[in-house]
């Protein structure tokens, strides 16, 4: 019988820009502040501010739709969960971030825990109405808390402090608490994708009985993927009450939800730094776009039509390919 030999495997040469790539796009996050002050641009500051924040959301939803196959259409909730934790705990004269955080991560995490025991039950289409509607069942209660602002929104009169200490005041202190928790966000979910657990969730997502037969409980597996989540949802909330200093019902909507999974297709869905990308490219296309005209979505349809047609991977996908041709010569 005659073995079929191994595939070559591809020389480090064309390995580098893979593992370049998380590299490149945190030195370049971190370089933002240098160019805000040469610039004279707080709003530069404020604007990958919020380009970070709901990367850490974006990295959460592709562990659920890009590793996972579970489109939640309600993955703005946690979101919304978290920075009313901290515009909760702040009304009552609460302020401690060493509190705040950990009450944004659990109720996240509580959140999608009990949600996903139900949702994790259904597949296809009736997961994505069932998140949906857990989605709006938050949105709706949110809008009803007439103590917190209702419909109006909460403002909060400060960020939060650490051991008393009002540290995220400074806005570049603040930029780089964010960027520390993008990044601590991307190991985690790196870890996660490569490790056990993530190949019996990735398995899962291409044959679910399969993986049942070997012996996995896919459910529990799921379960926890989706606690995970939620609990970075949160994390990214509370960043968002930090930055904005405001919380809103319009947190968690559905549409925010809806353009979570326009960035992560945009960047390449399974792709943690494509995650990153969409994100960035997302926001910033956004606040080009809307500079030119109210009606900006009418631009930005066609764009993401083409890119998902033409682009395999998202914009990932593309510029591994135009990498991958530049090295062919």
């Amino acid at each position: 019988m005659v073995e079929l030999a191994e595939p070559m495997a591809p020389p480090a040469a064309r390995k580098w820009p893979a593992e370049l790539a998380p590299i490149l796009i945190f030195a370049a996050f971190a370089l933002v502040p240098l160019l805000a002050v040469a610039t004279n641009s707080g709003y530069l500051l404020n604007l990958v501010d919020r380009i970070m924040i709901f990367a850490v959301a974006a990295l959460a939803l592709d562990l659920l739709v890009g590793y996972g196959a579970l489109i939640s259409f309600g993955h703005a909730a946690f979101i919304g969960l978290g920075a009313y934790a901290v515009g909760i705990l702040s009304a009552h004269g609460i302020g401690e971030g060493l509190v705040a955080l950990p009450a944004s991560l659990a109720i996240g995490a509580l959140f999608a825990l009990v949600t996903g025991i139900v949702c994790l039950r259904t597949r296809g289409v009736y997961f994505i109405m069932i998140t949906l509607a857990f989605g709006q069942m938050a949105f709706f209660t949110a809008s009803s808390l007439a103590p917190y602002g209702g419909d109006d929104g909460l403002t909060i009169v400060q960020r939060s402090t650490f051991a008393g200490l009002a540290v995220l005041a400074n806005d570049r202190v603040f930029y780089y608490f964010v960027l520390l928790c993008l990044f601590a966000t991307y190991a985690l979910c790196r870890a996660l994708v490569v490790s056990r657990f993530g190949r019996v969730v990735r398995g899962a997502k291409e044959n679910p009985v399969r993986m049942a037969t070997l012996g996995y409980e896919v459910f529990r597996f799921q379960l926890v993927i989706y606690v995970i989540a939620g609990a970075l949802g949160g994390l990214s909330g509370f960043l968002l009450a930090n930055a904005t200093e405001f919380v809103s019902p319009a947190y968690m909507s559905w549409q925010r939800s809806g353009e979570l999974i326009v960035m992560l297709i945009l960047g390449g869905l399974g792709s943690l730094d494509g995650a990153i990308v969409g994100t960035a490219a997302y926001l910033l296309l956004e606040e080009w776009l809307s500079g030119l005209t109210e009606h900006w979505k009418v631009i930005f349809g066609p764009l993401l039509v083409l890119v998902t047609l033409f682009g395999r991977g998202g914009l990932v996908g593309v510029a591994r390919t135009l990498l991958r041709r530049l090295e062919r010569g």
